[in-house]
């Protein structure tokens, strides 16, 4: 992509940022580029192999990221969790200490709570902005947020946060997965690095697992030193299936952003539900935070039933929306987390998360939002 001093929008980007033509016949498409063996020294002098991250598959996805996350550069992993692990062991060291949100997706949970303190890395929690100033100690070297959270959709203040990093000297760590570059940057907020489960949205078709970090030349460096080791890379075949995904990022995401604010206010308005967590709604507890700092509010959102014992029968009566794990494809999906992403949590921390048995979360799709309030209506009819 030729540069110039006009920004480019986002639906652009992800079309055209990062896209390598074929210099062999000039098509339009990033070739895939198999090799695992590369000639050394190249006209380039670079030692290039897919476990350095540095293949031509892989560099496509971290330039497109970088630009679409407003960031210097960024680096795709094999997972979403291969990219948290990596950045988290890159960062922190014996002794130091990390403070995270309370409502988070719960493998990252699980890593938190089991492996950083194994390597003697401290670990606490917060469940609103206001509370992390007072968290803080001086060993603390990390703050980790999601906004929107997995799966009660809680935002936190990421420019209060950001500015709060920067004065302690404290690197800010978000979790963006659910808002997905369109609807929020919070680098442009302040916040020093972003993760993508790019398995999720950025991808969005279900068929790839990927992750991502964006952030600072320098943060990227010394993270590619960590992943070089822990080998957590993302195959070229993957890179192209990911390349090829978040070239309709843009478009998807605003379908998902209306049909998720429909289903909002229909099981807003249902008998059968005591509660919807989705920050469009002007009664969600941080709907301020995220008007403020989100485009949109994205395609996720989280409802209890007043009666939880009809979770089943509601997930036998669905004929479009799919019970399933994951998330962020196109396709509506339906998922009990106390059963799923979050069952490796004892009961007592699910209840300290605010994350009960009634809990239902929604992956909005981008089908015809008529049809999915029709299913859910005839799902729901005799809750």
């Amino acid at each position: 992509m030729k540069t110039s001093s006009h920004r480019l929008h986002p639906t652009t980007l992800c079309i055209h940022a990062g896209t390598r033509l074929d210099p062999a016949t000039g098509g339009a498409c990033s070739p895939i580029y198999t090799s695992t063996a590369y000639a050394f020294p190249n006209p380039a002098n670079a030692n290039i192999y897919p476990r350095y991250f540095n293949t031509p598959n892989q560099q496509v996805i971290n330039r497109k990221l970088a630009a679409l996350e407003q960031g210097e550069e960024a680096l795709v992993f094999g997972s979403g969790m291969a990219a948290i692990a990596t950045l988290l062991f890159s960062q922190l060291k014996t002794g130091d200490h990390a403070l995270f949100q309370s409502d988070l997706y719960g493998g990252t949970h699980q890593l938190v709570t089991k492996e950083l303190p194994r390597h003697g890395i401290e670990v606490s929690f917060c469940r609103a902005t206001m509370e992390y100033p007072a968290a803080l100690r001086p060993n603390t070297r990390l703050i980790y947020v999601e906004s929107p959270s997995n799966p009660l959709l809680r935002c936190v203040d990421l420019a209060a946060l950001a500015q709060l990093g920067r004065e302690r000297g404290i690197l800010t760590v978000v979790d963006n997965t659910f808002a997905t570059p369109i609807n929020q940057n919070p680098i442009a907020l302040g916040f020093d690095a972003v993760i993508h489960s790019a398995t999720k949205y950025l991808n969005g078709h279900s068929d790839v697992n990927a992750g991502v970090v964006i952030s600072s030349a320098a943060i990227i460096r010394r993270l590619t030193d960590s992943a070089t080791l822990y080998g957590g890379m993302l195959d070229a075949h993957a890179c192209y299936q990911l390349e090829r995904g978040l070239k309709t990022l843009a478009l998807r995401v605003r379908q998902h952003n209306e049909n998720a604010e429909h289903l909002a206010r229909f099981f807003q308005s249902h008998p059968a539900v005591a509660r919807v967590n989705y920050p469009g709604l002007p009664n969600h507890p941080d709907h301020a935070i995220a008007a403020r700092q989100m485009r949109g509010f994205g395609g996720m959102l989280s409802f209890e039933l007043k009666d939880p014992t009809g979770l089943d029968c509601l997930l036998s009566r669905l004929r479009l929306v799919m019970p399933a794990l994951s998330l962020g494809g196109v396709e509506s999906l339906i998922c009990i987390p106390s059963r799923t992403s979050h069952r490796l949590m004892t009961p007592d921390e699910r209840q300290h998360a605010g994350i009960n048995d009634g809990l239902v979360r929604v992956s909005v799709g981008i089908e015809d939002a008529e049809d999915l309030l029709q299913d859910f209506s005839e799902a729901m009819s005799e809750l």
